[in-house]
């Protein structure tokens, strides 16, 4: 029985719960009506005298810990605040909105609530014991609170598909979602950093628009996963300091990361050790079994038991082993038996550090009896830098038909030598990877390497191609060096393009850098250059510098005046929008002066690019407070911009006039601009660009008093960023929207605007999130 003050404090709970929230404590009793009918019969009854429900939740929940967790967790809840009255003007988001007094425009939207990710794979079927560690695993969620758990130890001893195991039996306690990264912490291109594993993560989430800092990422991911109750699964991790940023912000949530290396650097954040060991022969050889059918091993016991010793409790190498005696039914297990437990090269070398030679004899083995066909397959694919490829990119680097390859892709799955990552996503396991290498460098010409290595490189550098074409068609200007045609677009609209970029971001960046490891310069410059509207709309200022670095480095190396001058005016964008003014400023004056150097030796084409460089140096005067520098600098840029009639192009320089213009308190200057821009915009189908020149120009009139044009005009473009899906003009446009208030003396309509325009600046610019808290204090 429990005792008197347990129930005198359960009932002082169960009353706050009633009051607070007496629809979720209803939907408990009902949850848990069956558990609870020998003592309170009726849910009802039980609720109305909270004395008797009390004592039997407290006798129940001492023998239940399923219901006691429950109980926790309702009882922990914050009540729901109210909020019930609206003043002046508001955006409101939401099903329901109670309010006593409600004036002013109010404009109601229903957003579409993202899916719950759920990027667990299954757990195989073949799973055998490890009793032990689920229990110690299912021993650490006894305390409550944040868990965060690291799974270690060899190569190939199978940490993942416990994780997976565990965390996909327990799927009914994180209903906000089960989210996987692959750090690649041992792949031969080097881990993932932090910044790159966040954007990804916060994409699972539904944010498209993210920080360009680690600390922005950092700190938008603890918002994010704050108070979920949710599972991360964080695979293959090299260091604690590759972890440490993307634990996440929440009590409730459970993250596992799996390692080599133990990563006790975690201790301080309160993170729990799993050291998994090797399977024990007998599990060794039921894993054998599984695989291979439980009649065969009875029938040759002996084989089976070589074949398990000789696999050194190695879980991939019991699989590798077990696929391969699958696939031939009729063969006897002591063929097997004999290749793995000899002595000559091809056996198994169980006792090796961390497994590998074990793993890799085993592989060898399994690779040896591949059809010739499939085994080149094998080898050349392992060449791909990237973390995984489609079966587009695996018949560009095959030379074969979309059939062929995905016959291929599916017999490598089949004999456990590639992971099928579904749908249409393939990648090999580190050591797989490393094995088709070798075997790839000992039997391949180093001709052959170098043309499946290309024919990959030209597929993503061809399909990039087409999405800058669509998305960004004045900037594709600059030349291509493909070895052979290009691979079709697996998109036909603008929307496709960008998606396709998005996803493939990863392994275009892992190729890019790839290219310049082995001397391949034209590619990797021109690779950064059709990544161009990727860089332009999502806005990952650390990979957009790190590309136009490596880029502009190899259009050094190869001499490529065009492709230096490209990766300059673009790469120095990046750094203006970064904030690293100076280096900006030094990378369009090296722009400007090969311009000029071009133009003074008859360069037709030069003209533009010198144009550009004045521009950008422009931008980086302007960020930088500058306003006479800017003034001198756009001006020029305008002037050729005209000359050469560059139409698009003038208008962008005039709405940078007309801003700093604005910014040096001449709005009567700025008008002129700012009119001419919006019409050569509109003229041009620059729905984006115009939408700018609109929202300077309802700024200059509120600045010129003419407040209701203002207010109009600034409307309209906030309806038009909306329509494009520029986040960041949206808050823009009502923080120019919340200025005009304020000037107007309307405070509390300011206020209200400012709060908006914060609301939208926070994920996608944590300096202007700055500002506007300081505004909003003010």
């Amino acid at each position: 029985m429990p005792n008197t003050e347990t129930v005198r404090e359960l009932r002082a709970a169960l009353e706050a719960a009633a009051a607070a929230r007496p629809g979720a404590l209803r939907a408990l009793l009902a949850e848990f009506a069956e558990e609870l009918s020998d003592s309170a019969p009726d849910a009802s009854d039980a609720l109305d005298d909270l004395g008797l429900l009390a004592e039997t939740l407290a006798r129940r929940t001492a023998g239940s810990p399923h219901l006691a967790r429950a109980l926790r967790d309702l009882l922990a809840a914050p009540a729901p605040q109210v909020q019930n009255t609206i003043g002046t003007s508001a955006r409101l988001t939401g099903p329901v909105v109670q309010a006593r007094d409600v004036s002013g425009g109010i404009h109601f939207h229903a957003p579409a609530a993202p899916a719950v990710p759920r990027q667990l794979l299954p757990a195989p079927g073949h799973f055998v014991n490890r009793d032990g560690e689920l229990a110690r695993l299912e021993g650490l969620m006894a305390d409550g609170g944040p868990v965060t758990v690291v799974v270690s130890g060899p190569a190939g001893m199978g940490k993942t598909t416990l994780a997976r195991r565990w965390l996909l039996g327990r799927a009914q306690e994180f209903p906000d979602g089960q989210v996987y990264a692959d750090l690649r912490g041992h792949s031969p291109e080097g881990p993932v950093s932090p910044g790159e594993l966040l954007l990804g993560l916060l994409r699972s989430f539904g944010h498209d628009q993210v920080p360009a800092d680690l600390n922005g990422r950092m700190t938008l991911w603890r918002s994010a996963t704050a108070g979920r109750r949710m599972a991360l699964l964080l695979d293959s991790a090299l260091s604690a300091a590759q972890v440490r940023p993307l634990l996440p912000g929440s009590a409730a949530a459970v993250t596992v990361v799996t390692s080599r290396n133990r990563l006790t650097g975690l201790g301080p954040e309160g993170a729990s050790f799993l050291e998994l060991p090797a399977l024990a022969t007998r599990e060794t050889m039921e894993l054998l079994s599984r695989r291979v059918g439980a009649d065969r091993v009875r029938r040759e016991p002996e084989a089976a038991l070589t074949m398990a010793r000789a696999c050194a409790g190695l879980p991939l190498a019991a699989c590798v082993a077990g696929a391969r005696v699958a696939a031939r039914p009729r063969q006897p297990l002591a063929v097997m038996a004999r290749a793995l437990g000899g002595g000559d090269e091809s056996a198994l070398d169980a006792l090796s550090i961390e497994g590998e030679s074990a793993v890799r004899a085993a592989l060898q083995e399994s690779y040896r009896l591949l059809a010739p066909e499939l085994a080149a397959g094998y080898r050349r694919l392992g060449l791909l830098p990237v973390p995984f490829f489609s079966t587009a990119v695996a018949a560009a680097v095959l030379d074969v038909g979309a059939g062929d390859a995905e016959r291929m892709l599916d017999a490598l799955v089949e004999a456990n030598l590639l992971e099928d990552l579904g749908p249409d996503r393939h990648r090999f396991h580190d050591l797989l990877r490393l094995h088709a290498r070798e075997r790839a460098a000992a039997e391949e010409s180093a001709e052959g390497l170098d043309r499946a290595r290309r024919r990959a490189v030209d597929h993503y550098l061809s399909v990039a191609t087409a999405a800058e074409a669509l998305l960004s068609p004045s900037h594709r200007t600059l030349r291509r060096d493909y070895t052979g045609p290009p691979s079709p677009a697996p998109f036909a609209d603008a929307a496709g393009a960008l998606r396709w970029l998005g996803e493939e971001s990863a392994a275009l960046m892992a190729v890019l850098r790839d290219c310049a490891r082995r001397g391949q310069d034209a590619a990797a410059w021109q690779l950064a250059d059709a990544l161009w509207p990727y860089f332009l709309r999502i806005r990952p200022y650390d990979l957009w510098i790190e590309a136009h670095e490596i880029g502009l480095g190899a259009a050094r190396r190869v001499g490529d005046r065009d492709g230096v001058s490209r990766m300059l005016t673009s790469g120095g964008i990046a750094l203006n929008n970064a904030g690293r003014y100076d280096d900006a400023i030094a990378w369009e004056q090296e722009a400007l002066d090969l311009a000029r150097e071009e133009t003074a030796a008859g360069g037709g084409t030069a003209r533009r690019a010198e144009a550009q460089a004045l521009y950008g140096l422009g931008q980086t005067h302007r960020l930088a407070g500058r306003l006479t520098e800017a003034r001198r600098h756009f001006a020029e840029a305008l002037t050729l911009r005209e000359e050469i009639g560059y139409r698009r192009g003038a208008a962008l320089t005039r709405i940078c006039l007309g801003d700093v213009a604005l910014a040096d308190d001449r709005p009567d200057e700025a008008l002129p601009h700012l009119r001419e821009a919006r019409a050569e915009l509109l003229q041009e189908n620059d729905p984006y660009d115009a939408a700018r020149a609109l929202a300077f120009l309802g700024r200059a009139h509120a600045r010129v008093g003419l407040h209701d044009l203002a207010e109009s005009q600034l409307l309209r473009a906030l309806a038009e960023f909306e329509e494009t899906g520029s986040v960041h003009w949206q808050a823009r446009t009502l923080e120019m929207l919340g200025q005009g208030a304020e000037e107007r003396g309307d405070t509390e309509r300011a206020r209200d605007l400012y709060t908006e325009s914060l609301t939208r600046y926070r994920p996608v610019s944590a300096a202007d999130a700055r500002r506007l808290t300081d505004r909003l204090e003010g």
